[in-house]
């Protein structure tokens, strides 16, 4: 179990709960209910019923829709101190992505009446939420706009240099970096079909730029990937 202290640190770097007072945050943490999943292990699925926010602790989290045939739709890849899960809060309708965890993955949860006592009491959260949201729509719409414009070579491109930014940000340095994601899962973030993503993926390794791995891709040198992003 984690501390509540802990939990109300984490809590407090998320600008949904900045201007909350210590007393305040501690509250929320002592209700917070710690959770972890494995990878490949599904937190919600589109459609299920659900009221309960996340926040990402560590790891990292898949949000995405499924089409009939199987394809995945990647939405967006969550990871320390990103907040999920909180549209159902205010719609109270059905979840509308699936949230995945991509790798071991740590969360805090936090139930709708806990969170709806910590709302009537500081209204400004609910305003700070739907900003927050809003912002992820806006990045999703960004990211799909980008690559309806752009090659499949450049939509994987892209996908992998946010990748080397995200583990880079963890502490990774700037040569050698480790991306543990499938390339089924690389092909679903840019948005293309895994044969696209592989045989791209191929040819950066032919060309020195990233070594493949089961579940995993090395990227050699981050920066000769611009060249790719048209």
């Amino acid at each position: 179990m984690q501390g509540g202290g802990e939990t109300a640190a984490l809590l407090q770097s998320l600008e949904v709960f900045s201007d909350l007072e210590e007393r305040e945050l501690m509250e929320v943490a002592q209700v917070a209910v710690p959770r972890s999943f494995e990878r490949g292990e599904v937190i919600f699925r589109e459609g299920d019923t659900g009221s309960t926010l996340y926040v990402v602790r560590s790891g990292s989290v898949s949000i995405h829709r499924e089409h009939l045939d199987g394809r995945r739709l990647a939405l967006a890849e969550l990871r320390h101190g990103n907040m999920f899960g909180e549209l159902a809060l205010f719609s109270g309708e059905t979840r509308s992505a699936t949230a995945e965890a991509l790798e071991p993955t740590a969360l805090v949860a936090l139930l709708s009446g806990d969170m709806q006592r910590v709302i009537r009491s500081n209204p400004d959260i609910a305003l700070k939420m739907l900003a927050a949201l809003a912002n992820r729509v806006r990045r999703v719409n960004e990211r799909l706009i980008s690559q309806s414009f752009q090659t499949v070579a450049g939509r994987v491109a892209s996908t992998l240099l946010d990748q080397v930014s995200a583990r880079q940000y963890e502490g990774a340095g700037d040569r050698e970096v480790l991306v543990r994601a499938t390339q089924a899962e690389i092909a679903s973030l840019a948005g293309t079909s895994r044969e696209s993503a592989s045989r791209f993926l191929a040819t950066l390794e032919r060309e020195g730029v990233v070594a493949l791995g089961r579940g995993k891709v090395t990227v050699h040198e981050p920066e000769r990937l611009r060249a790719f992003i048209h």
